[in-house]
């Protein structure tokens, strides 16, 4: 990712998809409650599924627990 998003740029990469927010909750399988409330700064993504939805919308770099961690341009995985 080439930097974090704020709340209008997510909303903007949003509308550039052609998405709603119900419809990319669908999509992550996250509350569209929770991501409203990330997108409307009530919920900072510190934890939880608030966290999830920052770093699904790019508003947070972080990692999801329990998916993987996407990979660095030019860094290979080290072999099984």
């Amino acid at each position: 990712m080439h930097g974090i998003r704020t709340a209008a740029q997510a909303r903007a990469w949003l509308d550039r998809q052609g998405k709603s927010v119900q419809q990319f909750a669908r999509e992550h399988n996250v509350d569209p409650a929770t991501t409203y409330q990330v997108l409307s700064g009530r919920k900072k993504g510190r934890r939880g599924e608030a966290h999830k939805v920052a770093v699904l919308l790019g508003m947070k770099d972080g990692v999801i627990p329990g998916e993987c961690a996407p990979v660095e341009a030019g860094v290979q995985p080290a072999p099984s």
